[in-house]
């Protein structure tokens, strides 16, 4: 990833890119991407439209020390397919650059435009005896 001068509009870039596509297709297929970094941003992008399209409340990703990565999304009991550990830690350090959450735990709310509409992402980051956690909290 070459321009790293603005992540949340790469992510809004990405959101419209892949607005038509399958987002769960998608996110299986990111481990094998080459670039990690562009991965990262495009799963925070995938997410996001997933959650957009199917109504879930929140999408929680947690990275373990030993790099074990689980994705949940709150809207019934679900498992998403994971990023993979390098991708799964760029996409919560591209949301930490997004927010400028620079504190173990944080959070804020992020405006993501898609499409002639804007959407308020609730993001919460988490880092506690080196687990990692991303959170994102999607409106009703």
């Amino acid at each position: 990833m070459e321009d790293k001068r603005n992540l949340h509009l790469r992510v809004q870039e990405l959101c419209e890119c892949y607005a038509s596509t399958d987002p769960l297709k998608e996110m299986s297929a990111l481990p094998g991407d080459a670039d990690k970094e562009e991965a990262a941003l495009k799963w925070l992008a995938l997410a996001t439209l997933h959650a957009v399209s199917a109504g879930a409340k929140s999408v929680t990703l947690a990275v373990a020390p030993g790099g074990q990565v689980v994705v949940k999304a709150k809207y019934r009991e679900a498992t998403l397919p994971s990023p993979g550990a390098e991708i799964g830690a760029g996409v919560i350090q591209a949301m930490r650059q997004i927010t400028h959450i620079d504190v173990p735990k944080g959070k804020m709310p992020l405006a993501l435009g898609l499409k002639n509409d804007s959407l308020e992402i609730q993001v919460k980051v988490a880092s506690e005896g080196g687990r990692e956690e991303l959170t994102l909290k999607f409106p009703e």
